[in-house]
């Protein structure tokens, strides 16, 4: 990023400090990729609302379909788009995806890779041969597995976010494989985007992907969460994990007997741990989870349901200090609900 600063131009400017400029943040396009494995092309954005935008603002599919846990921002982009139910376990329901698509004229579908709420991963391969069979399009929003899990080989656009992975906030990616996908609108990003191009965020989007490990986080981190959720489930808690048809290990949803969440992330807030209720663009809300209200999970169960994430610079340490904080305020709360 400080080589971007250095810079300091608008990559868009035919003058010489803008070519260097330009030079620099194409390279930052060749490294995304190369990273990535995509064989496409990469539109940068702002983020991931601004790449789901697009996507689903721009693109050429006939009608929309978005999953009933998509991201807040994906539901955002497409208001009126028809909702794919899930099953219990956060899984697409593929019997009822099957039906929707079949009264479908290559619509464009969106399924995400990873739930931001529950760690769950959805079947894409499943998802993407019953869109193929219309002649419809996917978008993934793979901002919660992009440099952890490989990218979802079997679709045409992929929304990325850089700080979901250690880089800079402000910055993400629109993946898709072909423009002609797209309606351009003007602007910079070859006409599908408005707005001066970040060569800094661009160049931090890049050096954080090539920094990602593989495993994404060492197995030995998360090992205290082994013995942890046995004891959750002797407490009276439930381990959402245990409802979901493919969980993931970097995100994790407890919901804890006799306390709200809202109480919880004010204690939690208090003892250092920074853990939350719901995805960042709707944690503001007293509502209940869209996630889980469309798994079905109870509402007295979902209003004590907290969500747990684990990046980057997560230490073993961190992660046995919150087990010892959850159980202790479980056990408080049970006290005080004898």
């Amino acid at each position: 990023m400080a080589r971007g600063f250095a810079l300091w131009a608008n990559p868009s400017s035919p003058h010489a400090e803008g070519r260097a400029a330009r030079h620099a943040f194409e390279d930052a396009r060749a490294r995304v990729k190369a990273a990535l494995d995509w064989d496409g092309e990469v539109i940068f954005t702002s983020g991931a609302s601004e790449a789901a935008a697009i996507a689903l603002g721009q693109s050429r599919g006939e009608g929309r379909l978005v999953s009933a846990v998509e991201h807040e921002a994906v539901l955002r982009a497409a208001p009126t788009a028809r909702i794919l139910p899930v099953r219990g376990d956060g899984a697409v329901d593929v019997s009822a995806a099957e039906q929707a698509l079949a009264d479908a004229q290559k619509p464009l579908v969106a399924v995400q890779t990873v739930n931001s709420e529950t760690g769950n991963r959805q079947d894409v391969p499943a998802i993407a041969e019953l869109v193929r069979g219309v002649g419809g399009l996917l978008v993934c929003d793979a901002s919660q597995g992009a440099g952890k899990l490989p990218l979802p080989g079997e679709a045409d656009m992929a929304i990325i976010s850089a700080h979901k992975l250690g880089g800079p906030v402000g910055i993400g990616a629109l993946l898709v494989r072909d423009y002609a996908m797209l309606a351009p609108t003007g602007g910079q990003e070859r006409g599908y985007r408005r707005g001066t191009e970040s060569l800094p965020g661009a160049l931090g989007f890049a050096a954080a992907l090539e920094a990602c490990d593989d495993p994404y986080l060492d197995p030995s981190v998360l090992e205290p969460l082994e013995a942890f959720v046995g004891e959750v489930r002797a407490m009276g808690g439930e381990w959402l994990s245990d409802r979901l048809a493919d969980p993931t290990p970097f995100i994790r949803a407890i919901a804890m007997p006799h306390l709200s969440g809202a109480a919880q992330l004010m204690r939690f807030d208090m003892a250092g741990h920074a853990v939350s209720q719901g995805s960042a663009c709707s944690s503001g809300s007293l509502r209940t989870s869209h996630v889980l209200e469309a798994m079905n999970v109870e509402p007295d169960t979902a209003s004590r349901t907290i969500r747990v994430s684990f990046g980057w610079t997560t230490t073993r340490a961190d992660v046995e200090r919150f087990c010892e904080a959850w159980l202790a305020m479980a056990r408080k709360a049970q006290d005080q609900a004898a």
